[in-house]
């Protein structure tokens, strides 16, 4: 089944016959007998509510459907995506274990990675996710996981999740992808990742007004991830509110509209900005690296996603324009992503700047560089020829 359709034909009732299911606005959940409230502790009463950080009603109808969406059994929602992979890497990894990781991913995980996980013990091997060579040769008999993510923040590198899966497969790996560039344009699942990530902060949510996070898997992780006696999640207590989970599920329900019309924008705009000369990373570029390994993974109807860089060759530039184009209404000089109104940013000063200066440049994060997630406007030609004045205006073009 399509993914989007996975979404539409959940059907939730609210208690009171609402086609929006009840909120449940309760921290803690009553028993009609002690015997069952012992069994929920142990994990053994199916249906029955113990207290919202392990669970809720509302937190499982958009698990559901999240994983519904990514073709996993399960899933469980937490109060951001920071939640969702700490949670994740922590469950599968002791002191003296090993991650395999894509050296490009978001500042904060790569920081988690780097700078805290050593303080326990759990070492990160970061290497060049497009080189298979090079992902063997990291593995060690100490490694646990392979990470990535499907379209790598900022560079968007395009991660081979098939080829990935066989590797994970063949040294008894598992395959860990963050998929919050690339919901419904690929479904990591279907191509053999073990546990799918998201931070349902950005296209999922769309709205930019909640954090979230989502981890999507079999029934037997999320289980051990909400264990009241070792499971990661139940333990750090990454609970997302109720209210959060009600609020995100009714926009899920726009996303395949909306991830669309956020492709369409983002190659129209990346063919103008390729045309005039300046250096374009977008995946449904032909020049894009791993233009053809997206199209072999892809669910083609959603396109390319609505991520692209371009690099306009100093930090005073990118400034300078960014500010311009915010100037002029084009969108906000603002981290995160999947917002309808175009969002931009220099990642090696803002959501890439945990990663050090030297290893910026070893993997190509340039100060020139401008991460665009492009909006929903109605009219993406207006919008670019704005743009095209913008940039004529700072001497980039």
């Amino acid at each position: 089944m399509k993914p989007a359709d996975s979404i539409q034909d959940l059907q939730y009732f609210g208690e009171f016959g609402g086609i929006n299911p009840s909120i449940s606005d309760s921290s803690t959940y009553t028993f009609l007998s002690a015997k069952t409230m012992f069994e929920t502790f142990e994990g053994n009463a199916d249906g029955c509510y113990l207290y919202s950080r392990h669970s809720s009603p509302s937190n499982l109808y958009l698990g559901e459907a999240l994983a519904a969406m990514e073709g996993t059994e399960t899933s469980n929602v937490s109060a951001s995506g920071m939640g969702a992979i700490t949670s994740v890497i922590m469950q599968l990894c002791s002191a003296g274990d090993h991650v395999v990781s894509s050296r490009t991913i978001y500042g904060g995980t790569y920081a988690f990675l780097k700078n805290f996980a050593p303080k326990l013990n759990i070492q990160t091997s970061f290497v060049d996710i497009t080189s298979l060579k090079a992902i063997e040769t990291a593995i060690t008999e100490d490694s646990k996981i392979l990470y990535c993510e499907a379209v790598s923040n900022p560079l968007l590198e395009v991660a081979n999740i098939a080829a990935l899966s066989k590797i994970a497969k063949k040294y008894k790996l598992q395959l860990v992808v963050d998929n919050t560039f690339s919901p419904l344009s690929i479904s990591p699942k279907q191509l053999g990742a073990d546990i799918v990530i998201h931070s349902l902060t950005k296209f999922i949510n769309g709205a930019s007004d909640a954090i979230g996070g989502v981890v999507c898997g079999s029934q037997e992780f999320i289980d051990n991830l909400r264990n009241v006696n070792d499971g990661a999640a139940m333990l750090f207590g990454a609970t997302m509110d109720s209210l959060r989970a009600a609020s995100i599920l009714k926009n899920l329900r726009t996303l395949h509209i909306r991830i669309k019309q956020h492709s369409a924008n983002a190659l129209y705009l990346a063919q103008k900005f390729e045309s005039l000369g300046l250096k374009t990373v977008y995946p449904g570029l032909a020049s894009h690296p791993s233009h053809q390994v997206f199209k072999a993974q892809m669910n083609a109807e959603f396109g390319f996603g609505g991520m692209l860089t371009i690099d306009v060759g100093s930090l005073k530039n990118a400034n300078t324009l960014m500010e311009l184009m915010q100037n002029e209404n084009l969108g906000y000089l603002a981290v995160s992503l999947g917002f309808y109104k175009t969002l931009f940013s220099a990642p090696g000063t803002s959501t890439s700047s945990e990663i050090p200066e030297e290893e910026q440049k070893i993997i190509g994060l340039s100060e020139g560089l401008i991460r665009f997630s492009v909006g929903l406007d109605n009219d993406i030609e207006r919008t670019y020829r704005a743009m095209f004045e913008c940039m004529q205006s700072v001497g980039v073009v």
